[in-house]
């Protein structure tokens, strides 16, 4: 499978080569031990990443690094942030009806949330790359491999197509451009426009039977916003939104094939521009792992998930692989 020349893989352009100590510390991070990974054939995995190698990434370093700046001021206490979005994207619901509601709903809290709190929301959906899910077994009730997201097999009950495919890491790649690209349409066209969310709000405190509860904050909101008309108030802030893709780390085929070195300044740095924020399952945090290996080595803000059988001593180990400077918005943790 190809995907914009019509040549053979082995003729695809190779990325610019990484530094001799970056490259030997990838090789290292990506030969330990990997939980919950396809299995697939390497060779034509091999093939799919070379791929995808070769193709514009879906985000970024720009993009990535404002992220960190927002997050950072997250963690000052200057800004909230807000994630929120499907748990897994399938193919079939990668639609504008779907995305703009998923994204709708996104602004309509983070209007509530600015105006409660009275600070910047930084707004992070789960899109655009949530395709792959772990599993706790290999084998569902029906006797079937089980379904690990559109990125590795099919959901439709049927053998034929419930073996791990590697060319779904292509379809994969071209549904979270399609998906990114309308996110970032919808909002620097309007959609995320303050008065047209507000709107939205109006609608559901008018229509919805919870709605009663909101109906006092909306009312302070709709004046608010009048007193902005009245005193002339125009800041292009209050027209657009940068709305920031994210996904669980989780096939690492996918997720090497989209590193990206960018050499902008003296210091290079490797990002995973497969997203802008990225997380570290509860299932694939071993720390001897490879997961946690890679994030070590990109720039792009990570998030962890603990939970009860996360130790204080664990903790600690995590922030100091993950975050060993200590900078604000690098790391988030998620319970």
């Amino acid at each position: 499978m190809n995907w914009t020349v019509d040549v053979p893989i082995d003729r695809l352009p190779d990325l610019p080569p990484l530094s001799p100590t970056l490259r030997t510390r990838l090789d290292d991070a990506l030969a330990k031990p990997a939980a919950q990974q396809p299995q697939w054939d390497p060779e034509q995995a091999g093939e799919m990443r070379k791929v995808l190698e070769s193709v514009p990434p879906i985000t970024v370093a720009g993009e990535v690094e404002a992220l960190s700046d927002k997050l950072a001021a997250v963690a000052r206490g200057e800004a909230f942030l807000l994630q929120g979005g499907d748990c897994a994207e399938t193919f079939v619901d990668n639609t504008e009806p779907h995305i703009k509601g998923n994204i709708r709903t996104l602004l309509q809290m983070a209007v509530v949330l600015t105006y409660g709190a009275s600070m910047p929301v930084v707004k992070v959906a789960r899109i655009a790359g949530q395709y792959a899910k772990p599993r706790s077994s290999n084998i569902d009730a029906l006797g079937l491999q089980s379904y690990r997201g559109d990125m590795i097999n099919s959901l439709v009950a049927d053998e034929s197509v419930r073996g791990h495919d590697p060319s779904r890491l292509v379809r994969a790649y071209a549904n979270a451009s399609a998906a990114m690209n309308l996110v970032r349409a919808l909002t620097g066209a309007g959609m995320a426009d303050l008065h047209k969310v507000h709107d939205w709000n109006r609608e559901f405190v008018a229509q919805s039977p919870a709605g009663a509860r909101y109906e006092a904050l909306a009312g302070e909101i709709d004046r608010g916003l009048r007193f902005m008309d009245a005193c002339g108030v125009s800041d292009p802030n209050l027209h657009t939104a940068q709305i920031f893709a994210s996904h669980e780390a989780l096939v690492l085929d996918y997720e090497r094939a989209m590193l990206r070195l960018d050499n902008t300044d003296d210091h290079p740095k490797l990002y995973d521009l497969s997203a802008h924020f990225l997380w570290i399952g509860d299932r694939t945090r071993q720390l001897d792992g490879a997961h946690i290996a890679l994030a070590e080595l990109i720039s792009n803000p990570i998030g962890l998930k603990i939970g009860p059988t996360t130790t204080p001593e664990m903790a600690v180990e995590y922030v100091e692989r993950l975050d060993p400077t200590n900078k604000p918005g690098r790391l988030t943790l998620i319970s």
